[in-house]
């Protein structure tokens, strides 16, 4: 695990969608990652941390 991958985990954490964001630019995975967030904060953070990590 590089230190970047460290660095977007912790930010999925704090903010989901940003680190999503930073990763994939505003497409589709970003999207998901607002629509589960608004809905719930846990869900966003999961969904982040998976697509991250994938």
């Amino acid at each position: 695990m590089s230190a970047a991958t460290c660095i977007d985990i912790i930010l999925a954490i704090i903010l989901p969608p940003l680190g999503v964001f930073f990763k994939f630019g505003c497409h589709s995975e970003f999207w998901i990652c607002v629509l589960l967030t608004l809905l719930g904060w846990i869900p966003g953070i999961i969904y982040a941390i998976y697509v991250l990590t994938k």
